[in-house]
C-alpha cells in the first residue's frame, strides 16, 4: 500500500518542496524533507526509505556525490531532478546509479507516475528472466538467484538496471529488444521517459564487460531497432 512508503525528498528550494511534498502525502506517502546533502546523507541513515527524490544541484554536498554515496550501500530507487537539460549531468546521474531522472520544469501528473513505477519495481522480485537458473556462455556467467556477474573468470559489479539489462539480453541471445521494450522490463514502464536512456546503461555496462567497449561484441547495436545479445 502507498502509505507504507517512505520518501526523501531533497531539495533546498522551498517552492519545490512544497510543489512535491503536497501531491505525495495525498498519495499517501510519508514525505521526509531534506535541505541540502549533509541533511539527506543523515536523515536517510537514521530511517528506512523507499525512495530518494534528489535535485542534482544541491548546497554543501551536490546531488552527484549524495547519490553516489547511498549507491554504495543500498540499492534504494533514486530519481534525480535537474533545472538543467544537460545530457552531461543526465550521463553521470545514471551512472553512478540514479534509477530515473526529470527535468525542471516537469508536470506533476509526470513526476507521480515516475514515482509510482519505480516504487512498484522495487516492491516486485527481480524482472530477470530465468530466475532460477545460471546463464553461462562461457565468457560470461550470470548467476540470477544470487544476482552476481562473472565475465571472463573476473567479478563484474553492476548496478540494479544493468544487470536486469544483461540478464534479459544474455537469456534471449540473437532476439533484438527496442529501447521502449527495455525500458517497460528494467524500470516498469516507459510512459515519460526518453528511450535513449537506455543508451547510457547499454555503454556503461559494456565499459564492464566488453573487452573493447568501443568495438563491442556481447552486447550487439542494431541500427533503428534496438539491442541484441551474441548469437551462441
Amino acid at each position: 500500500m502507498p502509505d507504507s512508503h517512505t520518501i526523501l525528498l531533497v531539495d533546498d528550494e522551498d517552492s519545490i518542496q512544497t510543489l512535491l511534498a503536497f501531491p505525495l502525502q495525498r498519495d499517501g506517502y510519508t514525505v521526509i524533507q531534506a535541505r541540502d546533502g549533509e541533511e539527506a546523507l543523515r536523515l536517510f541513515a537514521q530511517q528506512p526509505v523507499d525512495l530518494v527524490v534528489l535535485d542534482l544541484m544541491l548546497p554543501r554536498v551536490d546531488g552527484l556525490e549524495v547519490c553516489r554515496r547511498l549507491r554504495a550501500d543500498s540499492t534504494v530507487p533514486i530519481i534525480m531532478l535537474t533545472a538543467r537539460d544537460d545530457e552531461l549531468d543526465t550521463v553521470l546521474g545514471l551512472e553512478l546509479g540514479a534509477d530515473d531522472y526529470i527535468t525542471k520544469p516537469f508536470s506533476i501528473r509526470e513526476f507521480r507516475s515516475r514515482v509510482k513505477a519505480l516504487l512498484r519495481r522495487a516492491a516486485q522480485p527481480p524482472l530477470a528472466a530465468h530466475q532460477d537458473e545460471v546463464i553461462d556462455d562461457g565468457e560470461v556467467r550470470i548467476d540470477t538467484p544470487r544476482r552476481t556477474v562473472q565475465v571472463r573468470g573476473n567479478v563484474v559489479a553492476l548496478t540494479y538496471v544493468e544487470f536486469e539489462l544483461l540478464a534479459l539480453l544474455a537469456s534471449h541471445p540473437g532476439v533484438v529488444y527496442s529501447r521502449r521494450q527495455l525500458l517497460e522490463r528494467v524500470r516498469g514502464g516507459a510512459d515519460y521517459r526518453e528511450p535513449r536512456t537506455i543508451d547510457v546503461h547499454v555503454r556503461h555496462l559494456r565499459e564492464k564487460i566488453e573487452q573493447q567497449p568501443a568495438e563491442p561484441e556481447l552486447i550487439l547495436t542494431v541500427r533503428g531497432a534496438g539491442y541484441r545479445y551474441r548469437d551462441k
